[in-house]
């Protein structure tokens, strides 16, 4: 099957592209950490840029929340933020210094759940504004990317501990050990059948856990391909960045994979994004944002 790839130069030098997401009107958005902005592309190709009030915010991950709003963790400021679409921001400074927040995802009730790597904590922010923070047993597990599952539980990477976790709303944890040793679980979304899955930045695999706790795992075909972010499809397929082989990879549901090479050599593609169109988003390190569609 062959596809028609894009890359769209943005116009700060070196901005900092990480993570991705679309709304439904259509628009793009994605984090720009190095220029501290939050951008899209809008309907009709331009980009618009928003500044974070707060300087170096160190802006990592974003999603669009169901009404609309793009929340995003600061990860050097130590907050979570929240954009409207009139362009309003709206800042949450953490509890405890030094968190680190990094993966967010909307979970029950408009309330928004976010990581703390260096914290080493699961965050909850309700629509209310009010912050609870639960602890990880084990040190430096490093929670990275989270999302909600479909049986209402928060699932959630734990890159140094080599697990999955899930996290009920009350806070209650049941944590999976992976496979693989020294997997290094980094991106994570909800797929179609109903299950979790993940990639493993170091075990160079695509991982499947199912809301009981069974696991499989599948070896992605380019050694050292070093899979960071994944996002589901159409169809029961999962698409997923090759930050470490300048590819975008594709499992279908009868879990073959295909890869499919970016223009630009170099490119460290991140954070990645699935749309009504079809088309495949993904922010590129390299200063673009890419998109690929499939074609007959």
């Amino acid at each position: 099957m062959s596809f028609i790839l894009k890359e769209f130069d943005l116009p700060i030098p070196d901005s900092g592209p990480y993570s991705i997401a679309l709304a439904k009107d259509g628009k793009a958005w994605f984090t720009q950490h190095k220029a501290n902005k939050i951008s899209c592309f809008n309907q009709n190709g331009e980009i618009e840029e928003f500044e974070i009030p707060t300087p170096n915010a160190k802006v990592m991950c974003l999603i669009v929340s169901s009404v609309g709003d793009i929340w995003f963790t600061e990860n050097g400021a130590n907050k979570i933020g929240k954009l409207t679409d009139t362009g309003i921001f709206t800042e949450y400074l953490l509890p405890k210094p030094d968190s680190g927040p990094y993966g967010i995802t909307e979970g029950l009730n408009g309330d928004i759940w976010f990581t703390e790597l260096t914290g080493n904590r699961v965050g909850k922010l309700t629509a209310e504004g009010s912050i609870k923070e639960f602890d990880l047993p084990k040190q430096n597990s490093f929670p990275s990317f989270i999302t909600l599952g479909s049986d209402n539980a928060l699932w959630f990477t734990e890159n140094q501990n080599n697990a999955i976790g899930r996290m009920t709303d009350l806070g209650e944890l049941t944590e999976f050990p992976l496979l693989t040793q020294a997997a290094g679980p980094v991106g994570i979304t909800s797929g179609n059948d109903d299950s979790l899955w993940f990639v493993e930045i170091m075990g160079n695999k695509i991982g499947r856990i199912t809301t009981d706790g069974d696991i499989d795992e599948y070896d992605i075909p380019t050694p050292n391909a070093r899979p960071h972010a994944i996002t589901t499809g159409k169809d029961g397929e999962l698409w997923f960045t090759e930050w470490g082989a300048n590819q975008i990879g594709r499992i279908t549901a009868n879990k073959t994979i295909q890869e499919y090479p970016l223009q630009t050599e170099n490119a460290e593609p991140h954070g990645i994004a699935y749309g009504k169109d079809e088309s495949v988003w993904f922010a590129l390190e390299c200063n673009k944002i890419g998109k690929l569609k499939l074609s007959e």
